[in-house]
């Protein structure tokens, strides 16, 4: 026979686990220093110009 499952319980044990994957991934994006963006961000604008430069058109 099947177990008898609490559905507000299930929910909110689901929300949980969704809330706790977004906060981790918030660490990730938004838990850097300045540094650490600023760097980031240099290196976005490297590889934009190198591909810029490669193109045979405007």
């Amino acid at each position: 026979m099947a177990e008898v499952v609490n559905l507000n319980r299930f929910r909110k044990a689901k929300a949980r686990t969704e809330r706790e994957r977004q906060a981790a991934e918030n660490r990730v994006r938004f838990g850097r220093d300045k540094a650490e963006r600023e760097a980031d961000e240099r290196e976005a604008r490297r590889q934009k110009g190198r591909l810029d430069e490669k193109k045979l058109e405007d």
